[in-house]
C-alpha cells in the first residue's frame, strides 16, 4: 500500500474526480469550492491548506501532477486500493 492510497478516503477521491470532470460524484457546495480553491492555490497556500485538509490536498495533487493520477483516484474511489 502506498502513501496516497492509505490516506485518501474513497469519498474524497470521488469528489476530486468530479471536480476534474473525470467521473466520481459531486461534493456539496462547500466541498466543491474547497477543492477548486486547492486546485488553484499556489505552493505556499497549498501547504497551508494541507495542514487543515491533508487528504483533499493529496487527492488534488494526484489529479493534477501524477501521470496516472486519475486512474489511481478511480482505484481508490472504487475500493480497489486500500483507503
Amino acid at each position: 500500500m502506498d502513501h496516497y492510497t492509505s490516506t485518501i478516503p474513497a469519498e474524497t477521491a470521488c469528489h476530486v474526480l468530479s471536480v476534474f470532470g473525470r467521473g466520481g460524484y459531486a461534493p456539496g457546495r462547500w466541498g466543491q469550492q474547497l477543492l477548486e480553491l486547492i486546485a488553484g492555490a499556489d505552493i505556499e497556500n497549498t501547504a497551508l491548506l494541507a495542514q487543515a485538509f491533508p487528504a483533499e490536498v493529496q487527492a488534488v495533487q494526484i489529479a493534477k501532477y501524477d501521470k496516472d493520477g486519475i486512474s489511481r483516484l478511480r482505484a481508490i474511489a472504487n475500493g480497489q486500493a486500500a483507503a
